[in-house]
């Protein structure tokens, strides 16, 4: 009689997971907005937007494996994955508006589509279509650098664009290495990528502070 009672009892805790994964990530979306009020640690703030860009980097690599293999689960991720730029957008709205929150959404959703658009090509072999998708890509990454150094004068957009170049970059190299099967070569890929996504979510992070120093504290 113990093991069925075993069984029921881990069967509840596994059906509770998805439920605590997805109230985490909803926390720290949260977390990023509610940083936005008077008193707010800069270093909530930097941990926030670390993890949204966390998602960004996990997710876009969850949604390779899986176009790449050709299995059934991409399309959850590409939801997935369109939901991170979201959370972002809302996050950024917090300090700049609604419709800046919303424009970045756009932007990013944008990025994420040409993404995919990329991908289907490099698999295919179909150049000529993968040079068009690349050239959509690198402009949209101008558009989003140009957008925020518009909202923040902390952030240049030479440097901004140099940030969304290097992370286009790193991702390419990524599905590079995932369609050639050179798995060494792909977990370095990825590294590479986490690596740049937090130093970029830290600097979008401190040009938030420098903007608007009365609403944080030292943490």
């Amino acid at each position: 009689m113990r093991f069925p009672k075993l069984l029921a009892v881990l069967g509840l805790l596994l059906s509770l997971v998805p439920g605590v994964w997805a109230a985490q990530r909803d926390d720290h979306a949260k977390r990023a907005v509610a940083t936005s009020g008077r008193g707010a640690a800069a270093g909530d703030l930097k941990m926030s937007m670390r993890k949204l860009w966390t998602d960004h980097t996990v997710w876009t690599r969850d949604y390779i494996v899986a176009a790449v293999d050709g299995t059934p689960d991409a399309t959850a991720a590409a939801n997935r994955l369109m939901k991170n730029q979201e959370d972002i957008g809302n996050a950024i709205a917090a300090y700049y508006g609604q419709a800046a929150g919303q424009q970045l959404t756009s932007l990013l959703k944008q990025h994420i589509s040409i993404a995919v658009d990329l991908i289907k090509a490099a698999k295919a072999g179909d150049k000529a279509a993968q040079k068009q998708a690349d050239d959509r890509w690198q402009a949209n990454g101008v558009e989003i650098a140009t957008f925020l150094s518009k909202a923040n004068p902390n952030w240049p957009k030479a440097t901004l664009v140099d940030m969304m170049k290097t992370h286009l970059s790193t991702t390419t190299a990524e599905v590079v290495a995932r369609l050639t099967h050179d798995w060494d070569a792909d977990v370095r890929a990825y590294d590479a990528v986490y690596d740049h996504i937090l130093m970029m979510s830290d600097a979008l992070s401190d040009g938030i502070v420098k903007q608007f120093p009365d609403k944080f504290r030292a943490s």
